[in-house]
């Protein structure tokens, strides 16, 4: 089967605009023109393009999915280049990972601080805990922000 710029890009939740700035960007060198020079996407290029969205997420930049996709297009003799990208690129993903970690604690800190707060009328009781009154699951992150 064959789709358009738009029906493949409501296929993949994302406007046609991008799929056109993939193309002009030399993503898409696995898509056809019709004899009018009009894109033509075929069922198997949903996978390419659920790739390029998959490398987008992750932040690789357009450069190195431009070479990941030149890379796969050649076959065989490119599959340590590709391993090495995206083993970098998942222990970006990781580093991401653990850096949102961090945050979330840090916010579940915030979050029970200011009902702890706000049940007891002031910011006075969850500050001057001890670090033994506080839940244990906090006692790090309250560290961490005292600089202690």
């Amino acid at each position: 089967m064959f789709y358009t710029v738009g029906e493949m890009a409501k296929r993949l939740g994302i406007a046609p605009s991008t799929l056109r700035y993939h193309d002009q960007e030399g993503l898409l060198p696995f898509v056809e023109r019709s004899g009018s020079g009009v894109r033509v996407f075929k069922d198997s290029d949903y996978e390419w393009l659920q790739v390029i969205s998959c490398l987008k997420k992750t932040g690789m930049q357009l450069k190195d999915i431009k070479s990941f996709i030149e890379m796969a297009m050649q076959g065989d003799e490119t599959i340590e280049p590709r391993l090495a990208l995206i083993t970098k690129q998942k222990a970006v993903v990781q580093a991401q990972i653990a850096e949102l970690e961090e945050t979330l604690r840090t916010l579940a800190f915030k979050e029970w601080y200011y009902s702890t707060a706000k049940d007891s009328g002031s910011t006075a009781v969850p500050r001057n805990m001890t670090l033994e009154e506080l839940p244990e699951q906090f006692r790090e992150v309250r560290l961490k922000l005292r600089g202690e």
